[in-house]
């Protein structure tokens, strides 16, 4: 006989799902930390330690993605609680994608540190503290339920687009013809790539807080949020 479940523990499901996305959101923000911590410092041992602790953050997405089916499934729920499902279907995507990108920024590490390293980390650094404070922002809105701090997310994706078109015109008044360094300069043109696609995640998790937490759907386009009912 299948075993059915009461309300209580319902609940209790649907609220470990969305406290597995959050510490899916935490462990994807500290991959992100560390990948740009190691890239600045050029240190090699902790970029390989984020690269091995990507493992991780794929393990957790399966999860999540298996909590929610089970429920969805025998559940069949609807509403806020169907929209907690669906969002964390969608917001651990994202995560997973921030991942990746944390990633491929730790394995330019190893190419920026040989030879003679480059010195003038400035703008990436500016971009990097960004992307980690909306990232941070969206998680911490997910948490609470905080539809403010999710615009306020998707406000600062402009900013961060004004940083990157910056850094990228910073980066492209550095080439060289020296090989090893325009090498070293097009690695940093990747990084900039993936901490402005991470941007755009944090935006996309802000978006899925608000559809969470009104049913409304919100996509921005560059400058403005356009509001689907």
């Amino acid at each position: 006989m299948e075993h059915s479940i009461t309300r209580q523990e319902y609940i209790k499901a649907l609220e470990k799902v969305q406290e597995r996305v959050f510490l899916m959101g935490m462990a994807a923000t500290r991959a992100v930390s560390r990948s740009m911590k190691a890239l600045l410092e050029l240190d090699q041992a902790m970029a390989a330690e984020v690269m091995a602790g990507d493992d991780q953050i794929d393990d957790m997405i399966i999860d999540i993605e298996d909590r929610c089916m089970l429920l969805i499934a025998k559940q069949q729920p609807i509403a806020h609680d169907l929209r907690v499902l669906a969002t964390g279907f969608k917001i651990s995507t994202d995560l997973e994608r921030i991942g990746e990108h944390a990633f491929d920024i730790a394995k330019t590490v190893s190419v920026l540190a040989a030879g003679t390293p480059l010195q003038n980390f400035f703008y990436t650094r500016q971009l990097a503290e960004c992307a980690v404070e909306m990232l941070n922002m969206a998680m911490d809105a997910y948490r609470r339920g905080d539809v403010p701090l999710a615009e306020a997310v998707c406000h600062k994706d402009d900013e961060m687009d004004d940083l990157f078109a910056r850094t990228f015109m910073e980066l492209s008044h550095q080439t060289s013809s020296d090989a090893e360094l325009a090498g070293k300069i097009t690695q940093l043109m990747f990084v900039a790539r993936f901490l402005e696609r991470i941007g755009d995640h944090a935006t996309n998790i802000a978006e899925w807080v608000i559809y969470l937490e009104t049913a409304e759907r919100i996509r921005k386009i560059k400058g403005k949020p356009e509001i689907r009912g």
